[in-house]
């Protein structure tokens, strides 16, 4: 909850524990200037009244327990919102929304997801190997890098075109439920039945 969510009175409190009844008087009296500054600059800095002001109350709260109160508040109280609309301004020039479909972020040269992809593919490869009869050599000619057609890998493998998809097929299943083996099988959560 927020200052903004309060009546006026709350702020006061608030304030004004921690400062005893000066703080209180402060609070009072910079209220409706600070929601009035901040209406009349959110509107220019592109952002919401609402977290123009409490931003504003922050600096205050904050300056109280260094500076302290400012020699003239109202004057203190309208920099305050300009520089704080100026900030917001800033980031709103920086910031840009993303599009429906774009990725959040260009992770083609990230070296996370570069060692994640390597550690995937050797696993891939190790995994291929294992696999029975003529298998790896079909998925090997499969993900050869100038991706073959079904008629090139058929002549590099000496059998017929006809018969690539279902032994494709059988050796995907097999690949399937031996990978799914070296993977540990996700604890039940919540009620059983």
């Amino acid at each position: 909850m927020t200052l903004l969510d309060h009546v006026p009175a709350a702020p006061a409190e608030a304030a004004g524990e921690a400062a005893g009844d000066g703080g209180r008087a402060l609070v009072r009296a910079l209220h409706a200037l600070v929601r009035a500054e901040a209406g009349a600059e959110a509107h220019a800095a592109g952002v919401e009244a609402a977290d123009l002001e409490q931003s504003v109350w922050l600096k205050l709260l904050e300056r109280r327990d260094g500076p302290g109160v400012p020699a003239d508040p109202a004057r203190w109280v309208r920099a305050a919102v300009r520089a704080e609309a100026r900030v917001a301004r800033r980031r709103i020039r920086r910031e840009r929304a993303y599009t429906a479909g774009e990725p959040p972020g260009d992770w083609t040269g990230c070296p996370e997801r570069i060692a994640v992809g390597a550690d995937e593919r050797r696993a891939l490869r190790t995994a291929l190997g294992r696999l029975p009869g003529r298998c790896p050599r079909l998925l090997e000619a499969m993900l050869a890098p100038h991706d073959p057609t079904y008629r090139e890998i058929a002549g590099e493998l000496g059998m017929s075109q006809g018969s690539l998809g279902p032994m494709r097929s059988r050796c995907l299943g097999c690949l399937r439920r031996m990978l799914a083996a070296e993977v540990v099988a996700p604890e039940l959560r919540g009620m059983e039945r």
